[in-house]
């Protein structure tokens, strides 16, 4: 895996500057897992916990696929391993298969981008089941900053834990 990791533009309109500044978080999280053996893609943060790297990547799938298929475009699949909507599921990821996780994250990224491209603006709605709510694509961008904002803060503790790499 080479991962480019581009700077989101200085000045930028609305949209451009979410796609890019969640495309830069996306990358930051594939160069946490860059150079690491399945086993230490596996390695729990901190026993008792389940979460690893791969768990992370296996959970943002989980949100991708979840925000843009399931949300804005309503499209009815369901998620990639949990049966019940349990998104902490996918976190744990001691018998997972390393090259799954990394193509299910990819692929829902690819949707995910389609899915953003496509939409005619960031008014754009979709229905949160979850929260019995209708919501624009602008939240949902949000929403996805924010998830990989916070998960790559356990992402850089968990990679230092394990070879002590810091920064990107």
């Amino acid at each position: 895996m080479d991962t480019e990791r581009i700077g989101p533009p200085l000045l930028a309109g609305e949209r451009e500057s979410l796609r890019a500044f969640l495309d830069f978080h996306r990358a930051t999280l594939a160069l946490k897992c860059e150079g690491l053996t399945d086993e230490q893609l596996r390695r729990p943060a901190s026993p008792p916990s389940t979460l690893s790297l791969l768990g992370l990547v296996r959970h943002m799938a989980e949100v991708e696929r979840t925000w843009f298929r399931r949300v804005i475009a309503a499209e009815d699949v369901p998620l990639v391993w949990s049966h019940t909507g349990d998104f902490q599921q996918a976190y744990d990821a001691r018998d997972a298969d390393v090259a799954e996780a990394f193509e299910a994250w990819q692929r829902e990224i690819e949707h995910a981008r389609r899915i953003e491209r496509e939409a005619a603006s960031l008014d754009v709605t979709g229905h949160q089941a979850r929260w019995g709510e209708d919501v624009s694509l602008r939240l949902v961008m949000l929403h996805m900053l924010h998830e990989y904002a916070r998960h790559n803060g356990h992402a850089d503790l968990i990679r230092e834990a394990i070879d002590g790499a810091v920064g990107v």
